[in-house]
């Protein structure tokens, strides 16, 4: 019997990327799945609640060592100092940054990371911050498979994209599920920015939404998301490809319930969105401040709301990860009273 953490499906992938990178998960051991949760086999270093679970050992032998002890072989205590050591997963694939002062030792810092964590298969870096109408960024890959495709798993769906021709966060998986469980029978819901669909497949398997519309700019991201409805079954999806201030007036519908995941630049949306929404419509509108600011944000839907003598309530506001010191993306939630 060895110690594990019991975690909820949709929340397996973040939590196992925070054991990793806290080396508290035990490679020694396979996950173990049973029903609704996931059960983490974990070493000493963690120090949170526990279970015992009878996990099966890896039945091949793997040379997997903490991410830190392994880059101690190839950079000094200066260099050391200087490299990031934390990273996103997305499948099989790890996306990481690597600064420009040890570019010469990128690929080394790569194969590190897969000698380290044995559960990834590609290592890619960042080459540009996201950039463009798209929010796309150039990745090169440094280890493993020379591949930037990824077949990632989330609350009951899989989603397959391109890591660097479509914008795509796996860190929101727990947003996903929670606006996923705020979905009544019946409701009929907009996407806007859907990428590569993770939220209409996800909002679809896990509702009983009646319809999901997803509009995306993004002719690759479009693609994908195309073939992720197609291999979830999801038949209540319908996507579109295009600008939404020119699709979105077009369908000649309101919504229930709209999302707006869109970080950088989504209250300027607003005033194609208040239109769509019906009566009671709930809205969900993403951004990026620093936490002094998130009135900003607030004043925005103000701002839009009384242009078009729309009432409305502020329902919550949810930190969904964090940017940069004290900045973070947010998440705030609002209904549309008339």
């Amino acid at each position: 019997m060895q110690n594990c953490v019991r975690v909820e499906l949709a929340k397996a992938q973040k939590i196992k990327q925070e054991l990793i990178e806290g080396e508290a998960l035990d490679h020694k051991y396979n996950v173990l799945q049973e029903e609704k949760y996931i059960y983490f086999p974990v070493t000493e270093k963690y120090q949170g609640k526990t279970v015992k679970k009878e996990v099966k050992p890896r039945t091949r032998k793997l040379s997997a060592q903490p991410f830190k002890e392994v880059l101690k072989e190839i950079l000094n205590e200066e260099e050391l100092e200087q490299a990031k050591t934390a990273y996103e997963v997305v499948g099989t694939i790890a996306i990481m940054e690597v600064p420009d002062v040890l570019e010469d030792k990128a690929k080394q810092i790569g194969e590190a990371l897969l000698k380290s964590n044995p559960l990834l298969k590609t290592v890619v870096k960042k080459s540009s911050k996201h950039d463009g109408v798209y929010r796309t960024q150039k990745m090169t890959v440094l280890a493993g498979d020379n591949t930037k495709v990824a077949m990632y798993k989330e609350n009951n769906c899989n989603i397959t994209l391109d890591v660097e021709q479509v914008y795509f966060s796996a860190r929101l998986s727990t947003e996903r599920k929670r606006i996923s469980e705020q979905v009544k029978k019946d409701e009929d819901i907009l996407v806007m920015f859907s990428g590569a669909a993770p939220y209409p497949c996800i909002l679809s398997k896990n509702t009983k939404a009646k319809e999901i519309i997803g509009i995306e700019i993004n002719p690759k991201g479009h693609e994908y998301g195309l073939q992720n409805i197609k291999q979830n079954k999801n038949t209540n999806v319908k996507l579109f490809c295009g600008d939404v201030r020119s699709i979105a007036p077009q369908l000649h519908k309101t919504f229930d319930r709209i999302i707006m995941p869109l970080p950088k630049t989504a209250e300027e949306y607003l005033d194609i969105t208040l239109p769509l929404a019906k009566k009671g419509c709930t809205i969900h509108m993403y951004a990026f401040y620093h936490e002094d600011e998130f009135k900003r944000a607030t004043a925005e839907i103000d701002k839009y709301c009384k242009q078009q003598e729309r009432e409305y309530k502020i329902l919550k506001i949810v930190k969904c990860g964090q940017h940069a010191p004290r900045t973070y993306r947010i998440c705030v939630d609002f209904e549309v009273l008339n």
